[in-house]
């Protein structure tokens, strides 16, 4: 199962839509707690607002044929939302509801879009990470993950400081010039 960890959302999901069942539980772990949370800000009941989670988990693994436009994560956070809209209207509270729900978007009480944002992030730069050619991917990994010096890179390597050193700066730049574009992108979402 810790191989299913290191895949990404639209990865999982692709191998859950072929019926693989440790896929769809690894989406689940990912998913549910932050789902559940969502709901529970928006359905004053937390068992109705764990029924609306269970009920998107029951559809996403019951229909494999689902098209994804976009991540996997806005897929379900819009889902939970639209499934929230459905509850409301077969409950006789409809208004009381709504009007928390307008309230809750007036706020812009956005912690849960953020969360998704900084992991869409995190993985667009695994994405790019995993395309540096493979010295370059590996002393990166080395500095950044397993947090070595340049000196300690170069001894494991068998590379002078200078080489590591260069690479580390090459990295830096590539990641640099493809996550530019993205990150101007994320402010101006933010900001608007």
């Amino acid at each position: 199962m810790s191989t299913y960890k290191s895949l990404t959302d639209n990865e999982l999901f692709g191998l859950m839509q072929d019926g693989d069942k440790y896929a769809f539980e690894e989406i689940y772990e990912r998913f549910n707690g932050l789902l559940y949370i969502y709901a529970c800000k928006l359905v004053s009941d937390k068992e109705d607002a764990r029924d609306i989670v269970q009920e998107i988990f029951v559809y996403l693994w019951s229909n494999p044929n689902i098209k994804i436009k976009s991540q996997l994560s806005s897929y379900l956070y819009t889902a939970v939302r639209y499934k929230i809209f459905d509850w409301l209207d077969k409950n006789k509270s409809k208004s009381n509801y709504l009007l928390s729900l307008e309230k809750f978007v007036d706020q812009g009480d956005c912690i849960t879009d953020n969360y998704i944002r900084e992991k869409e992030f995190a993985s667009i730069i695994e994405k790019e990470v995993s395309l540096l050619p493979p010295k370059m991917r590996q002393i990166f990994e080395m500095s950044r993950q397993q947090h070595l010096s340049q000196k300690e890179i170069a001894e494991l390597l068998h590379l002078s400081d200078k080489t590591v050193k260069k690479q580390m700066s090459n990295a830096l730049k590539v990641l640099r010039l493809k996550l530019t574009s993205f990150l101007i992108l994320a402010i101006i979402l933010l900001l608007s």
